[in-house]
């Protein structure tokens, strides 16, 4: 690299810095763990990730968080908290609303007719910061309201414990939930005594229907219940290759009771795999 006359690199200068080797043991591990990929191109994304992690561990390089993870066995009680700062989480309530007006006006009332109403099983299997789980609650505590309406409880799973912590308190900027239609926001939304703060918490009867629990799409077996009735699984396969997709939707199918129905995410597909599952929507299974 051409350097700016009078300009002499320091060795901190490096070592605040991945080195292509460096990277790539970063890159392999995470892939292995996680099943995202991370392309070369991400690198000063990847660096400065990875400096929230120095400044918690009191590290002052990335060559030595490194030496740490790779040569001092460092992975072994530092992997949880890597991958915490290494995931994406972007969500948000009502995020991709035909999911959720196909889910009451046809998925419910489809398991009812066949015998599954009374005790709906759903699983978010990538629930980052809670969004889509209290979305889904909202729908299905509307629905319970009616002489027929559903009982149900959710499973909400996130390989990320720091974004699993903000889900199970429920508390969000008063920003976040404008997408809620106002009248499901008067009713499953409470603001915050304290205006200033604007943040909003979700009431405590959609959080008592929500059980949160750290799971990682790349070990299997998975441990939640079978026989769910409905999986919501959305914009997370797209980090994933096309070998790593149809392995995580084998095993979320073998956990979809006959009848149930699996939501992807709007740029998500099954083509070219082989699974017992019927498209019924905008990007929704039924399984066979």
């Amino acid at each position: 690299m051409t350097r700016a006359p009078g300009f002499t690199a320091t060795p901190s200068d490096e070592q605040d810095r991945l080195s292509p080797r460096n990277f790539q043991r970063l890159a392999s591990f995470i892939e292995s763990y996680s099943g995202i990929k991370m392309p070369s191109t991400k690198i000063t994304m990847i660096e400065g990730r990875l400096r929230k992690r120095l400044r918690a561990t009191g590290m002052p390089t990335l060559k030595q968080y490194c030496d740490y993870l790779f040569d001092k066995d460092g992975l072994a009680s530092e992997a949880v908290q890597l991958i915490d700062v290494m995931t994406t989480n972007k969500t948000e309530f009502f995020r991709e609303p035909d999911h959720f007006r196909f889910l009451a006006d046809q998925a419910v009332p489809m398991l009812q007719a066949s015998g599954r109403g009374t005790a709906l099983k759903v699983w978010s299997a990538a629930c980052s910061i809670g969004a889509e789980p209290y979305t889904i609650a909202m729908v299905l505590a509307d629905l319970a309201q009616q002489p027929t309406g559903p009982r149900y409880g959710i499973t909400a799973t996130d390989l990320s414990t720091e974004v699993l912590d903000t889900a199970m308190s429920g508390i969000y900027p008063e920003a976040m939930v404008k997408p809620v239609p106002p009248e499901l926001r008067r009713r499953y939304v409470m603001r915050s005594r304290d205006r200033a703060r604007q943040q909003v918490r979700i009431v405590p009867e959609l959080r008592a229907a929500v059980r949160f629990a750290r799971l990682n799409l790349m070990e299997v077996p998975y441990q939640v219940d079978r026989e769910m009735d409905v999986i919501f699984c959305r914009n997370i396969l797209i980090y994933f290759d096309k070998e790593t997709q149809q392995g995580v939707l084998r095993h979320l199918t073998d956990h979809l009771r006959v009848g149930g129905f699996l939501f992807l995410g709007h740029s998500e597909t099954l083509t070219g795999m082989r699974l017992p599952l019927e498209p019924v929507g905008p990007t929704v299974f039924r399984k066979r």
